[in-house]
């Protein structure tokens, strides 16, 4: 019999990544968006042969799709190299190349809102004359007629949901991501959704159950989001579905049986509820994966779910009543099943203060062990590591390196109050959260101290800065992945649109500059002595190149060892499928090269 080698880095890097997904009214056709040839495009399945095939081609990352109702055409965004510029593109319901048809300037951004019921009228959002705030506009699809509905102040506003009549539009305003606040506009009267706009919390996912009926997502008054609903005739507001400890993250409504279908998230996990209004309390779902992506509910009443685990990619799943799910894509790692990769173990830690901390450890297979870990602190940063398959993390593991991720305070999915704990503090609390984290691997006896890398990308790229900055003599070798560098050239350096929350976010320069000294990572140069590999997309939109650039040039001038990865056509993150083998190919190579 033959002897067959480990698996290449290639096999697990040809998973393919599915963005986003519909399904036809008459649920015939399928349409998702995956670079299964290599770049984004949209590929379709008819359900009724489950063949996928490509159904428009572009090279371009997709932020929605969306059929006509009428099966006339569908509309898709498309940015450029990933640099999120994303404008709206209308292709024949038969597929073909992408059309402009909400376009403008290439540093505009035009964001699908909503689509009319007889597909005449497109809802969207535009950068374009007001950079900063947003606009809300309407074009008529049958004459190309264009209209401003909604001019957007103080923060980023945009629209959230029209009633099926038109007569009522639901936009929000983010203040912060933990600060968002949702109204309804009925001719020239605006209404809050919740009880007090100035108090911190969030309102989104909204949906009209029928034309004076709004029901959505909030944490008002409360650690964790619910379902809320508000009557516009009344104007009263009321609490629907609370789930003790777990939160609200989406709400799809099916009109024909009044029911409602909730994901919910809970630490590193989620689960899904089907709720009939008429029934005193919510059903759960048995799911096929441990996270959520995207829910759709069918005229039919069929639910269609896109989500993946630590050990199963990305796939499209279909629920009928009273069936079993049905798996319709097959995204797996080619030449290994689940079992052959790595679970998580889900533990808990004490930090500096006693806050307990959770986190993910994936410890490698005896039989690949190599005795070295990789600290991973998540992007975000409000955000966490849950379990879903990275690529990366299964290639990482096979080579013999465990990883540890922790969900430092500051991440989602432990109540409104942890979250905001990185407001105004990027590189406090979360950077000891995350010396505890790495002294509980050494205590625990799961590291060595001489062999252990840091490795983070985003925010947690940023956090991989300031660690190897003032804490160098914990780590072997730093990967930064397009991480912050300097928080004064971040602040002004991000998206318009995102300049509205900066304040809260991570406060004001000149304010705070001696906090922005203390907490950016270029205060601390002196320390970043060990090997580094830092890696950036040219086109990032979020933490520019030049955030990666001085970084580089500073500690080369100091004479360090780096060494610097720049990708031309990726934005913030890796949506090529050669440039994702290139880039965990060149991390594998890099570590190695600093395991002895």
């Amino acid at each position: 019999m033959n002897d067959f080698p480990k698996p290449t880095v290639e096999q697990f890097f040809r998973t393919y990544t599915i963005s986003d997904f519909t399904v036809s009214s008459d649920e015939k056709r399928l349409i998702f968006s995956s670079n299964l040839n290599g770049n984004v495009n949209l590929w379709a399945m008819d359900l009724a042969e489950g063949f996928p095939y490509l159904f428009a081609q572009r090279d371009e990352s997709v932020d929605f799709i969306k059929i006509d109702p009428e099966n006339r055409y569908v509309l898709a965004g498309y940015d450029k190299d990933g640099d999120e510029n994303h404008q709206i593109y209308v292709l024949p319901y038969e597929g073909g190349l992408p059309q402009p048809l909400v376009t403008g300037e290439p540093d505009e951004k035009y964001f699908f809102s909503h689509l009319s019921d007889d597909g005449k009228r497109l809802y969207y959002v535009t950068s374009n004359g007001n950079p900063m705030y947003l606009n809300t506009r309407m074009r008529n699809l049958e004459n190309g007629s264009d209209q401003l509905l909604l001019e957007g102040s103080e923060g980023a506003t945009e629209l959230a949901a029209v009633s099926d009549n038109e007569k009522a539009l639901v936009y929000s305003r983010a203040f912060a991501n933990t600060y968002v606040t949702s109204f309804v506009k009925v001719g020239d009267e605006t209404y809050n959704l919740t009880p007090d706009a100035s108090k911190v919390h969030i309102a989104t996912a909204p949906v009209f159950a029928d034309d004076n009926t709004i029901y959505f997502v909030t944490n008002f008054d409360s650690e964790y989001n619910y379902v809320a609903k508000f009557e516009i005739d009344s104007k009263q507001f009321s609490r629907v579905l609370e789930i003790d400890g777990e939160s609200v993250e989406s709400l799809k409504w099916h009109k024909e049986s009044r029911t409602f279908y909730v994901a919910t998230g809970r630490g590193v996990s989620d689960s899904l509820y089907r709720f009939e209004m008429a029934a005193e309390k919510p059903e759960k779902l048995e799911m096929p994966v441990a996270i959520v992506d995207k829910i759709q509910v069918a005229k039919s009443g069929a639910l269609y779910l896109l989500g993946r685990s630590a050990t199963v990619p990305l796939n499209i799943f279909s629920l009928e009543n009273g069936g079993e799910w049905k798996q319709l894509t097959k995204n797996n790692v080619l030449g290994l099943e689940s079992s052959h990769m790595v679970e998580p173990d889900v533990v808990t830690y004490k930090s500096f203060d006693g806050m307990e901390i959770e986190a993910l450890l994936f410890r490698a297979k005896p039989e690949n062990d190599n005795g070295h870990t990789i600290f991973w602190p998540h992007g975000g940063p409000q955000a966490a590591e849950r379990k879903i398959f990275r690529s990366m993390f299964q290639c990482f593991l096979n080579r013999g390196y465990s990883i540890f991720a922790p969900n430092f305070r500051g991440s989602t999915g432990y109540g409104a109050s942890f979250v905001k704990l990185v407001e105004q503090d990027w590189g406090e609390g979360p950077r000891l959260d995350c010396l505890a984290g790495i002294e509980w691997l050494f205590e625990q006896g799961i590291s060595d101290r001489e062999k252990l890398f840091l490795v983070g990308g985003s925010y947690g790229g940023y956090m991989a800065l300031l660690l190897h900055g003032r804490h160098p003599e914990y780590f072997k070798a730093v990967v930064d992945i397009f991480g912050v560098s300097d928080l004064f050239t971040f602040y002004n350096s991000v998206p318009e649109h995102w300049k509205p929350m900066m304040e809260r976010w991570i406060g004001n320069p000149e304010r705070d500059k001696e906090r922005f000294i203390k907490d950016t990572p270029t205060t601390y140069l002196d320390g970043m002595v060990k090997p580094m590999l830092v890696i950036q997309g040219a086109k990032d939109p979020r933490v520019v190149k030049e955030e990666s650039d001085q970084i580089v040039e500073k500690l080369k001038a100091a004479g360090r060892d780096v060494e610097y990865l720049v990708l031309e056509d990726e934005g913030h993150g890796f949506s090529r499928k050669e440039n994702e083998i290139a880039v965990y190919s060149r991390m594998l190579e890099f570590l190695g090269k600093h395991q002895g």
